[in-house]
C-alpha cells in the first residue's frame, strides 16, 4: 500500500481561501493525482493555525494572521469526501493541554504533529527566522530536537511530521560540525518508547536541502529503534501528492522499511509497503 496523509487541498498563501479549495472538485483533483501515482489512501491534514478556533492555544502573530476558518466546517466537509480526516498541529511545550483539547473536540482519523516553531521562531520561516541573531547550530538542532522528542512523549499526535525539518533551508543555514547522532538521539529514544509513527516526506525533495525527511542516519537510528513509518508528500497542490514516491519507497527499503502505517480514527494498523 502507498499512503499519503500529509497533504493540503490549499496552498499557504492567504489569499488560497477555505471557500476556494475545500471543494469537491478540488478534492476529485487531488484524488485523480493520487490514483496517477499509485496511491490507495489519502488523507487531507490541513494546519491548525488556518482556524480560529487555534487562537485558544497560541495568539502568535503569525497564527493570528492565519485563523481565518472554522474548523468544525472543515471536518464536516473532508466526512463528505474519500479522504481520511486528519490536521497538522504544531507542538507547543506548556500548552499541551490546550492542544489536547482542540483535537479531541474532534474525530480525525489522525493527527500530525509537527514542530516549526522554538519559541516565538520558526526553523522554517524567513519572517520568524530562529536562524537570526547568533544562529549557534548547536544550539538551534539541540533545541530542535528536544522539542520533537517532547512531542512525541507528549500522546497527543499519531504521526511527526518531517522529524528533520530544522535541515530545510541546507547549505542556506550553517548546520553542526559534529556528529549528528548527539544531536538525534533524544527524538529517537523518544520514538523508542511512545510508539508514535514518524512520516517519511518527499517534501524535502523540494526544499533547499533536497533530500528526504528523515536523513539517511536518523532514518537507521529509528530503524533500529523499532520506529513504525508513514509515507507523506506534504503537498499543497494534486501535481506534488506522491512526488518521488518511486525513489522514496527504494529509499526506505534500503533502510529495512517494509511495513506502513495505515490510520482510521485513531487506530493504526501496518500495512505492506507498496
Amino acid at each position: 500500500m502507498l499512503t499519503d496523509y500529509h497533504l493540503h487541498l490549499r496552498p499557504d498563501d492567504l489569499e488560497a481561501t477555505a471557500a476556494e479549495h475545500f471543494t469537491g472538485a478540488n478534492v476529485e483533483r487531488y484524488l485523480d493525482a493520487a490514483r496517477t501515482a499509485g496511491v490507495t489512501e489519502l488523507g487531507v491534514s490541513e494546519h491548525i493555525h488556518r482556524f480560529r478556533d487555534a487562537l485558544a492555544i497560541w495568539r502568535h502573530p503569525f497564527w493570528e494572521e492565519n485563523a481565518v476558518d472554522d474548523l468544525a466546517a472543515y471536518c464536516e466537509f473532508v466526512r463528505t469526501t474519500p479522504l481520511r480526516l486528519g490536521i497538522e498541529a504544531d507542538y507547543l511545550p506548556g500548552l499541551e493541554d490546550r492542544i489536547g483539547a482542540l483535537i479531541d473536540a474532534h474525530q480525525f482519523d489522525y493527527v500530525i504533529g509537527s514542530v516549526h516553531f522554538l519559541g516565538d521562531l520558526a526553523v522554517d520561516h524567513e519572517g520568524f527566522d530562529v536562524w537570526r541573531g547568533d544562529g549557534d547550530p548547536d544550539r538551534i538542532w539541540g533545541r530542535y530536537f528536544e522539542t520533537v522528542g517532547a512531542a512525541a512523549r507528549s500522546g497527543l499526535f499519531d504521526i511527526l511530521a518531517h522529524p528533520d525539518l530544522v535541515k530545510v533551508w541546507g547549505a542556506g543555514r550553517p548546520a553542526p560540525t559534529g556528529d549528528l547522532r548527539i544531536h538525534y538521539e533524544p527524538l529517537v529514544e523518544a520514538v523508542a518508547e511512545t510508539g508514535v509513527a514518524v512520516e517519511v516526506s518527499t517534501a524535502g525533495l523540494r526544499k533547499p536541502v533536497g533530500e528526504l525527511y528523515p536523513a539517511s542516519t536518523l532514518a537507521e537510528m529509528l530503524v533500529e529503534a523499532g520506529a513504525a513509518f508513514s509515507l507523506s508528500s506534504d503537498a499543497h497542490v494534486p501535481e506534488h501528492v506522491g512526488y518521488e514516491y518511486g525513489a522514496a519507497v527504494e529509499t526506505m527499503r534500503s533502510w529495512g522499511i517494509e511495513d506502513v502505517a495505515v490510520f482510521e480514527r485513531r487506530r493504526r494498523r501496518m500495512e505492506p509497503l507498496g
